[in-house]
């Protein structure tokens, strides 16, 4: 088991930038990758961004691609998402997630943290 604590949302004027932070507790397991997920209200939920633990190699939704950077500090076991140029489409809540190296599926999951972006 693994508890993740997403922090950094908050409200933002579009243009605006916000730092958000995952930080995964003790583990007992090897991490694949870590990954931000999003859902606005009424959607469904939406694969942001994710890096891989050990090459940090990165993968992005189109929407985000150039205005948002995914980055992992493995010493404390923490994966960050800087977002730049927000828009107001990027409103919702984001949620941190961790995919196990005996895995193929983001098994563990934090509770979300709320980006609103106004116009």
């Amino acid at each position: 088991q693994v508890q993740l604590v997403e922090s950094g949302g908050g409200l933002v004027q579009a243009g605006g930038s916000l730092r958000l932070s995952c930080a995964a507790s003790e583990r007992t397991f090897s991490i694949a990758s870590m990954g931000w997920f999003r859902q606005a209200p009424g959607k469904e939920r939406e694969f942001v961004a994710s890096v891989s633990w050990s090459g940090g190699f990165t993968v992005y939704r189109d929407s985000v691609k150039g205005r948002f950077t995914i980055s992992r500090d493995k010493a404390k076991n923490t994966v960050y998402l800087q977002m730049n140029s927000l828009k107001v489409e990027d409103t919702a809540v984001y949620y941190c997630a961790v995919r196990a190296a005996v895995s193929t599926t983001y098994d563990y999951w934090g509770k979300g943290t709320l980006v609103t972006v106004s116009s």
